[in-house]
């Protein structure tokens, strides 16, 4: 592949995972957030195919901004699931603790 096409795979891989990703609301968007984890890895998969068979420097530097971002918005993704898988965990915690001290009668 010529690295216009290489680019142009690039740029339409950003344009493609954007707007999938921008389409969820933000009240949904949190509990979706392990499908918008796949959909980056693909993306991230894109660039790294696209890093791998760039011939020309300018084309493998974008690229590499492409892997760049997508992982970082990959960990990002993960992380903020974490954060919200930990906040339901402690919120049963708290009601385990709440029926607890009604049973004891306190």
């Amino acid at each position: 592949m010529d690295g216009m096409s290489l680019l142009t795979i690039t740029v339409l891989a950003v344009f493609v995972g954007f707007e999938v990703v921008s389409k969820v609301s933000s009240t949904l968007h949190t509990p979706l957030m392990s499908g918008a984890n796949a959909i980056h890895g693909i993306i991230l998969v894109g660039a790294i195919i696209v890093a791998g068979q760039a011939a020309d420097p300018w084309v493998l530097a974008v690229a590499l901004l492409a892997v760049v971002l997508a992982t970082a918005n990959l960990v990002g993704g993960f992380v903020v699931t974490d954060r919200m898988l930990h906040m339901f965990h402690a919120r049963k915690e708290a009601g385990t603790r709440q029926a607890a001290r009604k049973a004891d009668g306190k």
